[in-house]
């Protein structure tokens, strides 16, 4: 199957995009941001739209500059509203998704834009595999200047603050992360899905780890691993490649959902 050039591209493609989804997935899982990742696809919805109908050659440029500022607004107004964080995502989340749809069927433009739902990783290009490796980077450099503080606020905020840590710059940058990796791997992965992406590797990770190192390295090995099985799946199936590997990592995800009480005591 790797004697085509489009399977060698999505090849490349996971090996770059399933790591960076395995280790922000610690971060999304340990901060409760489940709903708050699942919000971004949404957004993103909408800025494809945008993207769009402002005609400026490419829906990637607003795609990235909508979802930068949807997290960016979601993060400041959940911390300074009355209401629940999960109140204020909710209302965002809903908002794009109707505000997108409104935008993609008006004049009956829907059809162009519904390989974003369900993503093709199968058409990924060489220049996309430029972007992503661009991206590859600055999540590692990202990593290694917040890990530390990212990890102290998921465990306590209170505990964050004495020591320093302003708590809401850090949880908006990580937005910001979440938003750019989400934009750029959207097209390729699908709206529907990009979710469980960001959600099932740590979900999985801690069914059996009880400590940070083995999580994170877990996390990453079982993304990577349901994107390279995910991959093969999709091809010999005539699938989409982005359902076949989540299929894959909920599989994980339940097999060691059973067999937590052998690892984690």
């Amino acid at each position: 199957m790797f004697e085509f050039e489009f399977m060698r591209n999505a090849l490349a493609a996971v090996l770059l995009v399933t790591p960076l989804f395995g280790i922000l997935s610690t971060m999304v899982v340990s901060n409760r941001m489940a709903f708050f990742s699942d919000s971004l696809g949404h957004g993103a919805f909408t800025g494809i739209a945008i993207g769009s109908l402002i005609g400026i050659g490419s829906e990637i440029f607003g795609l990235l500059g909508f979802s930068v500022t949807f997290a960016l607004l979601i993060t400041y107004i959940k911390n300074k509203a009355r209401s629940g964080a999960d109140t204020v995502i909710g209302v965002f989340s809903s908002t794009a998704i109707a505000l997108g749809l409104l935008l993609m069927t008006s004049g009956g433009r829907f059809n162009k834009f519904s390989r974003f739902l369900i993503g093709d990783l199968l058409s990924v290009t060489r220049e996309d595999l430029i972007a992503l490796a661009a991206v590859a980077i600055l999540v590692a450099a990202s990593w290694a200047i917040f890990f530390n503080r990212l990890l102290i606020s998921s465990v306590n905020l209170t505990l964050a603050k004495s020591r320093g840590i302003n708590t809401r710059f850090v949880e908006s940058a990580f937005a910001v992360l979440l938003a750019v990796v989400v934009a750029l791997s959207i097209n390729k992965v699908g709206i529907l899905i990009i979710n469980a992406f960001l959600v099932l590797p740590a979900a999985a990770a801690r069914n059996v780890t009880n400590s940070v190192r083995p999580y994170h390295f877990c996390s990453v090995l079982i993304a990577l691993s349901s994107g390279l099985i995910g991959l093969i799946a999709a091809y010999e199936l005539d699938a989409a490649a982005g359902s076949a590997i989540v299929v894959c990592n909920a599989i994980i995800y339940f097999v060691t959902l059973i067999l937590k009480p052998h690892f984690v005591k």
